[in-house]
């Protein structure tokens, strides 16, 4: 993409009905790494891969409590997801000390979507450069929402954002009629080999690059990192294993 003369800002349309620095912005989550959300008819489940900025420093963080029905996963820049996190939370909080109750997780992605619209339509501002995928649990079973820069938000039973995320897509669509009957871990272990088929060639998904989060029927939302991922890409290498038998 290069510069033109209607991408000032994000309240210039083009001749052609567009809005071009809505579309920078989803450049933005393409450049991110990967996520993946999948649910059955209990669990809702994310998986992602962690990119470090350089050897000498920690893998960054892709998945991101909400309250204990919630989180989300991000793609592209982090300092955005950290604004909309926090925005999050503080509506949580809110519904928890007015209504008594946890937050409807569709209410929840329908008020970052109306956040994020307001940005494209105001002069002076600019969109979020940042994806999420929101997984939660409510009164009406598990969901999996994605929300995209230009204020959109789906629900989908499964999907993914970021880099080279058309793979696991595919995978995604090959497979969903089948999510509905999983267990949390057979949802887990099909979203890591979605999620599998996104990373580069030559590298492969380990305890240091894989993050996974899930939330359910009688389960808070648990986040897990590092060596507590292990379990789970062995039951990724025990399925092949049984493939191949």
């Amino acid at each position: 993409m290069f510069r033109n003369q209607y991408d000032n800002d994000a309240s210039t349309w083009s001749p052609q009905g567009r809005i071009f620095q809505v579309e920078y912005a989803s450049e933005a989550v393409k450049q991110g790494t990967a996520v993946v959300g999948l649910k059955s008819k209990t669990h809702a489940v994310l998986v992602a891969v962690k990119r470090s900025p350089n050897e000498l420093a920690s893998y960054m963080k892709k998945v991101i409590r909400i309250d204990d029905h919630m989180g989300i996963a991000v793609a592209g820049l982090t300092s955005d997801a950290r604004v909309l996190s926090n925005y999050l939370r503080t509506e949580a909080m809110r519904s928890k000390l007015v209504y008594g109750r946890p937050l409807p997780v569709g209410r929840a992605v329908s008020m970052i979507g109306d956040k994020a619209q307001t940005n494209t339509q105001e002069y002076g501002r600019r969109p979020y450069g940042v994806g999420l995928l929101v997984i939660g649990h409510d009164d009406t079973g598990p969901h999996l929402y994605e929300f995209s820069p230009s204020g959109i938000v789906s629900e989908y039973y499964g999907y993914s954002i970021g880099a080279r995320s058309q793979s696991a897509r595919t995978n995604l669509e090959r497979n969903f009629n089948g999510f509905e009957d999983l267990s949390l871990n057979e949802l887990i272990a099909s979203g890591l080999r979605a999620l599998r088929d996104t990373v580069q060639q030559g590298k492969q998904l380990d305890s240091m690059n894989t993050s996974i989060g899930f939330v359910g029927e009688g389960t808070k939302l648990t986040v897990l990192d590092g060596e507590e991922t292990q379990a789970y890409l062995d039951l990724l290498d025990e399925g092949e294993a049984m493939d191949t038998e």
